[in-house]
């Protein structure tokens, strides 16, 4: 399992907390640390598509320009961006075996990801 995110996102931060606390295994991957694979985000690009993947309330997207954010309009044109300025993914994103299974964070989904009852 993979948790993929930013260390300072508060999200990311609530992700990490309750994996924790549960004890469940897991490998964190910083994208400002480590980067993004072309081939992964090509990988989640393909299994959720750009719209899903990309946080358009964030403030990375909200400072892009007018015609960067027509520019993206479907897989292709998004695979850069999401290269070039990573804190435009939503996070965090948990991922096992190259099968991404929740973008963000909340209890109920990893409750029932990880098999847990509250």
């Amino acid at each position: 399992m993979k948790l993929y995110g930013i260390s300072n996102c508060d999200t990311v931060k609530k992700a990490r907390a309750w994996l924790d606390q549960h004890r469940a295994e897991y490998q964190f991957h910083d994208f400002k640390k480590h980067g993004l694979e072309p081939e992964l985000a090509q990988c989640w690009l393909q299994q959720m598509g750009w719209e899903s993947l990309i946080n358009r309330k964030g403030l990375t997207w909200r400072g892009l320009s007018v015609e960067q954010k027509q520019a993206i309009n479907d897989n292709n044109s998004a695979l850069p961006l999401l290269l070039e300025k990573t804190s435009v993914i939503k996070r965090p994103l948990l991922e096992q075996d190259g099968k991404l299974l929740h973008i963000g964070f909340d209890d109920v989904s990893y409750e029932k990801i990880f098999n847990f009852k509250s």
